[in-house]
C-alpha cells in the first residue's frame, strides 16, 4: 500500500515514538473528516469510505470494503472518527515502516481490529486477511504461532499476540541498532585516519630541524 503524492495525508506527521499525530494534526483530520461528511452524520458509510481510501491511497476496492468492513465493529454500514482515526494512523505507519512500532504501541486495539469474530482470540487466516496493512511476512507469521501460540489451539489470545509484539520490537529495535551502527562505522574510519595522519605529521615535525 502507498499513500498517493500530494493527497491530504501526505502531509500528516505521525510521532514515530508513540505513533499518534500530533494535536495539530488531530485537528486538521478532524476538519477533513467533516468534510468527508457530506451527510453530516458524523460518520462515513461505504460509498463515501470507498472514495476517501481510492483518492488518498492506491488500494484495489476490494482491499477497501475488507478494511470498511475491519473498522465497521457494529456492523451498522457506517464508521465514526474514531474509526477514521486509526485508519489514518494505520497508514501512516505503513508509509513510514513503522508497522512493528504500531502493532507495539497499540496492540489491543490492533487485537480487536484483527478478532473479527470476537472470539477474544485470532487465528492465521485474519493476518493473511490483512496483511497488505500491516505486512507480517510468511516466515513471520509461521514464528508467530510457533513460539508464541502457547495454548496450542493455533490461535492467539491477546497475551500471546502481547508477547509477539514485545518480542517483534524488540527484534527491530536491535536491527536498527544494527543499521546505526553500520552507518557509523566508516566515519570512525575516517576519523582513525584523520587522526593516523595528524600523529605522522606531528612526529615529523618533532624529529625534522629546519635548514637555515
Amino acid at each position: 500500500m502507498k499513500l498517493k503524492q500530494g493527497s491530504f495525508l501526505w502531509y500528516l506527521y505521525l510521532d514515530k515514538l508513540y505513533c499518534l499525530l500530533s494535536v495539530r494534526n488531530v485537528k486538521a483530520l478532524v476538519e477533513y473528516f467533516h468534510l468527508l461528511d457530506v451527510h453530516r452524520k458524523k460518520t462515513l458509510n461505504d460509498v463515501l469510505f470507498y472514495h476517501f481510501l481510492h483518492h488518498v491511497t492506491d488500494l484495489k476496492r476490494n482491499q477497501i470494503t475488507i478494511v470498511f468492513n475491519m473498522l465497521d465493529w457494529n456492523a451498522v454500514g457506517e464508521i465514526g472518527f474514531d474509526q477514521f482515526y486509526m485508519l489514518v494512523c494505520i497508514l501512516l505507519a505503513q508509509e513510514n515502516h513503522l508497522e512493528e512500532q504500531f502493532i507495539f504501541r497499540h496492540s489491543r486495539p490492533v487485537f480487536e481490529l484483527l478478532d473479527l469474530d470476537g472470539e477474544l482470540k485470532i487465528g492465521p487466516s485474519n493476518f493473511h486477511m490483512y496483511n497488505f496493512l500491516f505486512k507480517i511476512k510468511k516466515q513471520q507469521l509461521r514464528d508467530l504461532y510457533h513460539d508464541f501460540d502457547i495454548t496450542g489451539d493455533c490461535r492467539l489470545n491477546y497475551k500471546e499476540f502481547k508477547l509477539f509484539t514485545i518480542f517483534s520490537m524488540n527484534k527491530y529495535q536491535e536491527s536498527q541498532k544494527a543499521v546505526e551502527e553500520e552507518k557509523a562505522l566508516p566515519e570512525k574510519k575516517v576519523s582513525q585516519v584523520n587522526v593516523s595522519q595528524r600523529e605522522s605529521l606531528l612526529g615529523i615535525n618533532h624529529f625534522e630541524s629546519p635548514s637555515r
